[in-house]
């Protein structure tokens, strides 16, 4: 009798033992599949976030200084300040010795948005004691801008937010050109000489100028050729044109 009690006693240890392990698997499992679905909430929402910030197309830190460009080679020395205010360009300030009056403008009524500016994607062109011509992108997006300062107090100021400036690095445009586009076409300026010429999309492509490259993948342009891979009617085509700057 007492040989059959102790069996009856291991076989309900060894009977516990197994319910106990199932209980610690199960646990384990549980634990598991909690983990797992967090990761993979924790991917989709991190996902989400990314896919919803906007691009950054340079370096968005704070603008402290004022940027400054002079035309050293010209004996009035012609300059362009861009002034900084709150981390973000503030004042566009132009004039040349001897002028007699700094010329200033607030540079988000000239854009007419606020945007963040690094110096290493803007640049300035001096056409003597004329004008100057500013390029630059919003490095929140990459959108393009181009002004066209005049000196002369009696004339009012040249812009566009629908530059295509060599900054991006699938837009390749000569240094001696202004390039801008609108619904149908893209133009180019010789910025020192003022002549002109133009290529037509055959479409109006219906461009969207804070995303461009959902229209306009890619650009090579010279002082004879245009080439541009352009979406048209939800296609991609390379349009290329031979022109002559008038």
């Amino acid at each position: 009798m007492c040989s059959c009690k102790s069996g009856g006693t291991s076989r309900h240890l060894a009977i516990l033992s197994i319910f106990a392990s199932l209980k610690k698997l199960t646990m384990r499992l549980i634990f598991a599949f909690v983990a797992i679905a967090i990761i993979v909430m924790l991917g989709f929402s991190m996902g989400a976030c990314k896919s919803s910030a906007p691009a950054t197309f340079c370096d968005t830190g704070c603008m402290r200084d004022t940027i400054k460009y002079t035309e050293e080679s010209h004996p009035l020395r012609p300059y362009v300040y861009i002034s900084a205010r709150n981390c973000q360009p503030d004042s566009l300030i132009w004039s040349y010795e001897g002028m007699g009056v700094n010329r200033k403008l607030d540079f988000m009524d000239l854009t007419g948005a606020s945007l963040h500016l690094d110096k290493k994607y803007a640049r300035c062109v001096f056409k003597d004691t004329s004008y100057a011509w500013l390029l630059f992108n919003d490095c929140i997006g990459g959108r393009g801008y181009y002004f066209k300062i005049p000196f002369n107090k009696t004339m009012s100021l040249g812009r566009s937010n629908r530059a295509i400036n060599g900054f991006d690095p699938k837009f390749s445009v000569a240094d001696n050109l202004v390039s801008y586009i609108d619904p149908g076409n893209i133009f180019i300026e010789d910025m020192t000489t003022g002549k002109k010429a133009m290529m037509t999309f055959g479409k109006d492509i219906q461009p969207d100028y804070g995303t461009i490259h959902n229209s306009i993948d890619s650009v090579n342009i010279t002082p004879t050729k245009i080439w541009a891979r352009v979406k048209i009617e939800n296609e991609w085509k390379d349009l290329e044109k031979k022109v002559e700057l008038k």
